[in-house]
């Protein structure tokens, strides 16, 4: 009996320490992680794009669909949509009717295709930037000094000539 909860109580214990290791490796992983500069860059990016996606998002509603709308008869985009019909329920109640808000589908996609260009072209400045960069440091380096065996036959080569033309 005395050893059933030895060996229990030596369980227990091994258990808990492995449990208590695992946690300090698992914390301390994360904390590395946390640390690292990819993980502090990627949510520095995640907060600059969330602002970024704010300003974009004005320019469309603010300024570019304005004159869009004005331009095809003063229609404000964002209240284009196709409404269907109300359904009657019981004692002549009727349902909401349902619309199809196609005018917010079309500003997204301009929201959108805004967000994408501008990304795309960051990202061929900063590719332009880092091949300007890589051609810098990756200049040709001078030839290098010949060595004393080249040196020598050159010498015996010239020599020659030096004797033939006599």
């Amino acid at each position: 009996m005395i050893q059933c909860h030895i060996i229990m109580a030596f369980r227990v214990y091994k258990f808990n320490n492995l449990k208590t290791r695992t946690m300090g490796k698992l914390i301390k992983e994360f904390k590395e992680f946390a640390v690292k500069g990819n993980a502090i860059d990627m949510a520095v990016g995640v907060i600059i794009g969330g602002a970024f996606g704010k300003i974009v998002s004005s320019i469309v509603d603010d300024i570019i669909m304005p004159p869009i709308g004005w331009l095809i008869g003063g229609v404000n985009f964002s209240d284009l949509k196709v409404t269907l019909p109300a359904e009657k329920i019981a004692d002549g109640i009727e349902m909401q009717s349902a619309t199809i808000n196609y005018g917010n589908f079309i500003q997204t996609t301009i929201d959108f295709v805004i967000i994408a260009l501008c990304v795309f072209l960051l990202v061929k400045f900063i590719n332009k930037l880092s091949r300007k960069k890589n051609e810098e440091t990756a200049a040709p380096a001078p030839p290098p000094a010949p060595s004393k065996e080249e040196v020598l036959l050159t010498e015996i080569r010239d020599t020659l000539e030096k004797i033939s033309k006599k």
